[in-house]
């Protein structure tokens, strides 16, 4: 059976959901209980639940052959793996966000909170603008706020945590959505199950229909 890592919370849940619509349902994961991983045999799928951010590991070091994750997380971390296709779906944007007032000072080093280091070095860079990173894991929004930064590097899907703290989108980087991604040795080896489950999401994905989101326990 092919392995695929699905993506804990409301990402994970529409994956399923396109994967069911393409043929690879799995009615055990329907099911309330504390099942780590859950299989179909029938149709050759065993799926588990990872962290978000987790799913490119699982798939680089080969616990999952394919998985679905944000282009945020493959351009932040490099995984040495596949990309198979874009799901288009999470979508939302990498943006710098900042005061409404923000006026970048060029003569002083500017001060970028992100949980995202590489993704922000590399795009100030291919501007040539001097910066410090601040690394932070949570409340992104609060730090240009109390003055720990000038601006932030994040994800912004509906902008509404911005407007509820008076800080605006300055510049978007990227635009960013889901993925298929896969294992660079299960794609040779099992190339076949692989690009059969590539080629029926891509087909869903093109025709435009709307699926509805199964809501899943997880």
């Amino acid at each position: 059976m092919i392995n695929v890592a699905l993506p804990k919370g409301r990402l994970g849940e529409k994956t399923y959901s396109l994967m069911a619509a393409a043929g690879f349902d799995c009615p055990a994961i329907l099911e309330k209980n504390r099942k780590l991983t859950f299989e179909n045999p029938e149709k050759g799928v065993r799926y588990f639940w990872v962290k978000p951010s987790d799913v490119s590991i699982y798939v680089e070091r080969g616990a999952a052959d394919i998985g679905v994750c944000g282009k945020d997380i493959l351009l932040e971390y490099e995984p040495d793996i596949y990309e198979l296709l874009d799901l288009q779906i999470g979508k939302c944007r990498m943006c710098v966000a900042g005061k409404g007032d923000f006026y970048d000072d060029e003569e002083r080093t500017l001060r970028v909170a992100t949980k995202f280091p590489h993704i922000a070095s590399g795009f100030y860079e291919s501007i040539g603008r001097d910066i410090d990173i601040i690394h932070l894991n949570g409340s992104i929004e609060i730090a240009p706020i109390l003055g720990l930064s000038d601006v932030i590097v994040d994800i912004v899907e509906t902008g509404n945590t911005l407007r509820e703290n008076n800080l605006v989108v300055l510049r978007e980087i990227v635009p960013v959505s889901a993925r298929l991604i896969c294992n660079k040795v299960s794609f040779q080896f099992r190339h076949d199950e692989i690009i059969r489950v590539r080629d029926e999401l891509t087909e869903l994905v093109g025709s435009g229909e709307k699926i509805e989101t199964i809501r899943l326990e997880h």
